[in-house]
């Protein structure tokens, strides 16, 4: 790791180089010890630190005396979560997003936590959507509003808590179109519905219960489809701002050859 001391302001520049001077010489250095030698606060050293790019003052004084340096301990999770990113497929958020746009209705399905999430996204999905979206849980209300316009996004984590045959079957035969969105692959989901979208190749640890498991996953992946709807939007209102500009103009021209 090299510091790059053209991007230090006179007072970073000089605790830099105050400390390294007296890391040099010193075996341990607190960070109090680092604040009143510098003159300046221990909130500052922090700072100061943080803005080197070091995960904190240990690492950076193990630096400065050529010491292998400490790194942060993260979660079995959040190296999941790194993981499903670097290998996202978007190609995933484009076809449920044309599935999406070819149905006026959109019904959102899950148990527990799963239906927490969608209820978050039938938020989300009517502010930036025309779409009639709503949120269940209830297999009988699903059946009730299911029609030939309709597409049930059904959302789980592993698919293990609870059958969906029977909110699928009914809506089937409503002529309703039903897709599966689930994190963790699950063969016993096949023949349940017309698509299968699988989003994640990582699994959480296996000694979770499925109610256990976190969200995350269906948070990134649905914030994805929220971006691209916006995204069209904005490039829609783009090109309609563009040619009412070209109207303007093309009336103007008329204008001045009458005169």
């Amino acid at each position: 790791m090299n510091i790059d001391e053209n991007h230090l302001n006179p007072l970073e520049l000089q605790i830099h180089r105050k400390l390294s001077e007296y890391a040099a010489s010193t075996e341990v250095v607190r960070i109090g010890q680092a604040a009143e030698l510098c003159g300046c606060s221990v909130s500052k050293i922090s700072k100061f630190v943080q803005k080197l790019g070091f995960d904190g003052y240990k690492q950076y004084m193990s630096f400065l005396q050529g010491r292998e340096m400490p790194q942060e301990k993260h979660s079995s999770e959040l190296s999941r979560v790194r993981q499903y990113i670097d290998s996202f497929d978007d190609s995933m958020v484009t076809e449920l997003l044309e599935l999406m746009e070819s149905h006026s209705n959109i019904i959102l399905f899950g148990y527990g936590p799963s239906f927490l999430c969608a209820q978050y996204f039938e938020y989300r999905l009517r502010i930036f959507s025309n779409k009639i979206i709503v949120a269940l849980s209830d297999e009988i209300s699903v059946a009730s509003i299911a029609d030939e316009n309709t597409l049930l996004i059904v959302m789980t984590v592993t698919g293990a808590f609870h059958s969906f045959e029977t909110v699928c079957g009914e809506s089937k035969k409503k002529g309703c179109d039903v897709v599966i969105v689930a994190e963790e692959y699950n063969t016993n989901l096949f023949g349940q519905c017309d698509r299968i979208f699988w989003l994640s190749k990582y699994p959480q640890p296996a000694g979770l219960l499925p109610y256990e498991k976190t969200r995350t996953v269906f948070f990134l992946f649905f914030e994805e489809i929220i971006q691209h709807i916006l995204a069209h939007r904005h490039d829609a209102q783009d090109a309609l701002s563009a040619g009412e500009k070209s109207t303007l103009k093309g009336k103007s021209g008329k204008r001045k050859k009458k005169a």
